[in-house]
């Protein structure tokens, strides 16, 4: 069975640009080299949910367990830290559309 990964996180303001390079140049090929698939990214534009939503897909819980165990994954979570705030992560079933 599929495992989505679900992440949340509000960018901290003094951060956005070195925030969207990181993400860019260094976090999303990072999880994808653990074997994580980046599926979707949302923004909350009005209420008090979490600024960024992200989703991952892991073929199965063994690999997504593995990844989040893994050095790797503890380097990229640190640095994303340094740019966000408010951070939360679940592993839960995958199913298609929107999942919180």
């Amino acid at each position: 069975m599929s495992i989505k990964l679900i992440m949340t996180w509000d960018i901290a303001p003094e951060n956005e640009q070195d925030y969207f390079e990181f993400v860019i140049s260094e976090f999303i090929p990072g999880v994808q080299r653990l074997g994580l698939e980046p599926v979707e990214a949302w923004a909350t534009i009005f209420g008090n949910s979490p600024q960024i939503q992200v989703g991952m897909l892991a073929n199965d819980l063994s690999l997504a367990q593995r990844a989040l165990l893994s050095t790797t994954w503890r380097d990229l979570q640190q640095k994303l830290f340094s740019f966000v705030k408010n951070y939360s992560y679940k592993l839960v079933p995958a199913r298609s559309g929107f999942q919180l």
